[in-house]
């Protein structure tokens, strides 16, 4: 599904989800437009700093995503762990704690919200020469397959 570039329309499709889909996991991909070839996991979503006007000119009430939310929520999903164990051929992977303060981050901070902390971001680099749709594809196949052995992992 992809998500508009709007605060409160990207919220509702996340709580839509959650609340229509019921997942076990929601992985969320973000473009991250200065990476060139660097595929980025995100440990956690920040609630509050959202200053950034969306695409309609808009930014959410009182710059945060979950008003009285928790000032930080991390995924269940241990992004270390992953990034340890886990390799692709012809791509960096890195970790992050800071997802930015714009779309991307608050659509995974809600998402975690709504979801108890069953969520994943990825940043990753725009389409190139070396970085094509395939590759990048296969690379999010296998990230994912990781995220959800953690998923099986933690339900035993």
């Amino acid at each position: 599904m992809q998500l508009p570039v709007v605060y409160q329309k990207a919220k509702e499709q996340v709580c839509k989800i959650w609340t229509t889909l019921q997942p076990l996991l929601t992985v969320h991909v973000g473009l991250a437009s200065s990476a060139t070839a660097l595929i980025i996991l995100e440990q956690c979503g920040k609630n509050k700093g959202y200053q950034e006007r969306d695409a309609c000119g808009f930014h959410p009430e009182g710059a945060c995503c979950v008003l009285d939310g928790p000032e930080k929520i991390e995924s269940t999903i241990n992004m270390k762990t992953l990034w340890k164990n886990i390799s692709v051929e012809g791509i960096d992977i890195i970790l992050s704690r800071d997802a930015g303060r714009y779309i991307c981050d608050y659509t995974y901070y809600t998402s975690l919200y709504y979801g108890n902390g069953r969520a994943a971001f990825i940043h990753v680099p725009p389409l190139s020469k070396s970085v094509t749709a395939e590759f990048l594809g296969k690379a999010l196949q296998s990230i994912i397959l990781a995220m959800l052995e953690q998923c099986g992992e933690q339900r035993e």
